[in-house]
């Protein structure tokens, strides 16, 4: 047993009770103090229009000015977009909770907007709310590779193989990608780090003068959540990390990238049988008789597209079979997208109809957006370079995963990836404060259980979990359910989470 287990089981009242018994975790941090290095004050304004929501009234938006080398904190600098929505019962306030977004790539400007009124009720008014636009997202500071417009298609961002199996075009780009962002990226691109993240965040709880933050980390801002409170443990008040990826340092982004293959086959049932079922009948979306006859003739038809792509309500951009299995994971991380999905196939199949593509699929991503969700994941870890036999692993793949025709194993711009310094990937540790309480669904279709229990090895005793029945990608206030969800908001409010790890089916 480590010291920082000794001491958190100190702490901790009743730590072997019966399963289902809640212990209590953390004291209230309202009325504390900043620590650290001083920190410019925030200057707080209305946020303007957020794409995609409607902004809730009281939140602010404010810029965080960040060195652009932590090593080099008197030299450039670039500039944070950073979020608020305090408590509308300051009476109840017991500190900041920081929401860290997923991705990479995503907003947290956006997710606090979308999120915020429904997390400020289930936790009662007890936090502040904070979130911030990671370097390189939304109205931080951005950066462009020069990337060609063909390129920046999901569909050719991630490596879908082509349609014999080959994967010398995806060479081709990958190596094209890395070059222009070493070529065009600069600094700012090669700052665009979990670490920094980290660093960043830390300069936000400074600068709203907290001595401790909260945490909720989704997705890989689960992952950031961890290295944070591995980081800086004493700055952690409560953490919640929700779906959750596999911590090895070695493998990191390149490892959750090959856990979707075997995760979208866990997942792939609950689509199959909610299209199998009698009352999508009337709906014009039952797709087969039986569940088991949904995945073959999935297959097939995106088999079908890779040798005829079909035209679309999108001019000069056809519904491909790459496009339609980019479809399938997308849609696998919420029930409701069920229904567009199912949509989808039968368009295709019908043979005058002209398939309506989900609006990601329809168009390039922006430069910007493009360079950002290559940069974090090349720059974190070291991937295998390109002779390392991707070829062999997406052929086997292909074969043992057929819904993601070895996508997840290919090469990307990581295998060519130019390195300033070795990175140096932080280790999760159960060594820090008894105060994590996680939240994984059994069927995720990115993050699959199986690197969540690993991360749940990882922490030991830091840490209970908790497990959700529903299928889909991020639990808590999304596609779980109504059991743990309560377990996370009672956690957030009064510091009581399960003495072991428990289980809400649906």
């Amino acid at each position: 047993m480590t010291t920082w287990t000794r001491k958190a089981l100190l702490l901790t009242v009743s730590a072997a009770a019966a399963a289902g018994t809640l212990t209590a975790v953390g004291a209230p941090v309202a009325h504390s103090r900043p620590v650290g290095p001083a920190t410019p004050p925030l200057s707080w304004g209305a946020c303007g229009p957020i794409p995609g929501t409607t902004v809730p009234d009281g939140q602010q938006c404010a810029t965080l000015r960040v060195p652009l080398d932590y090593r080099a904190p008197g030299g450039r600098t670039v500039d944070v977009a950073v979020t608020r929505l305090r408590t509308d019962r300051p009476e109840a306030r017991r500190g900041a909770l920081m929401v860290i977004p997923g991705g990479p790539g995503s907003s947290g400007v956006q997710r606090l907007a979308q999120k915020g009124e429904a997390l400020r009720a289930a936790t009662e008014g007890a936090y502040d709310l904070i979130s911030l636009d990671p370097r390189g997202v939304g109205r931080s500071t951005r950066v462009g590779c020069g990337i060609p417009e063909a390129d920046r298609h999901l569909v050719t961002l991630r490596s879908w193989p082509a349609a014999d199996g080959s994967i010398a075009e995806n060479e081709e780009r990958a190596r094209r990608s890395a070059a222009a962002c070493a070529r065009n990226g600069g600094p700012e691109l090669r700052s665009f780090t979990t670490r920094n993240e980290v660093r960043d965040i830390d300069r936000l709880r400074a600068a709203l003068g907290e001595r401790k933050v909260s945490v909720w980390g989704s997705s890989y801002g689960s992952y950031v959540g961890a290295v944070y409170a591995q980081e800086h443990p004493l700055r952690v008040d409560r953490l919640v990390l929700d779906s959750i990826g596999d911590p090895d340092p070695a493998r990191v982004a390149y490892g959750w990238l090959s856990n979707m293959a075997p995760a979208v086959a866990v997942r792939f049932p609950d689509f199959a049988a909610w299209a199998a079922d009698p009352a999508r009948e009337a709906e014009g979306l039952r797709l087969a008789g039986r569940a088991e006859d949904v995945e073959p003739l999935f297959v097939a038809l995106a088999r079908k597209l890779d040798r005829d792509p079909k035209e679309s309500e999108t001019p000069g951009v056809p519904l491909t079979g790459n496009r339609l299995r980019q479809a399938l994971q997308n849609a696998l991380y919420s029930d409701a997208a069920f229904a567009p999905l199912a949509r989808l196939i039968r368009s295709a199949q019908a043979p005058e109809a002209r398939p309506v593509l989900p609006p990601e699929l329809a168009g390039a991503m922006p430069d910007e957006d493009a360079a950002l969700t290559m940069a974090v994941i090349c720059n974190d870890v070291r991937w295998p370079g390109p002779d390392s036999g991707y070829a062999r692993r997406v052929a086997a793949d292909r074969v043992r995963h057929p819904l993601t025709a070895g996508m997840p194993r290919n090469v990307t711009p990581c295998a060519y990836w130019k390195h300033d310094e070795e990175p140096r990937p932080t280790r999760i540790t159960d060594e820090g404060p008894s105060n994590v309480l996680m939240i994984q669904s059994l069927r995720d279709p990115a993050t699959p259980l199986a690197g969540a229990l690993k991360m749940r090895a990882a922490l030991g005793e830091r840490a209970r979990m908790v497990t959700v029945g529903q299928g889909g990608h991020g639990m808590y206030l999304g596609n779980g359910n109504a059991c743990g969800d309560r377990a996370v908001s009672d956690f957030l409010v009064t510091g009581k989470r399960p003495a072991r790890d428990v289980h809400c089916p649906n």
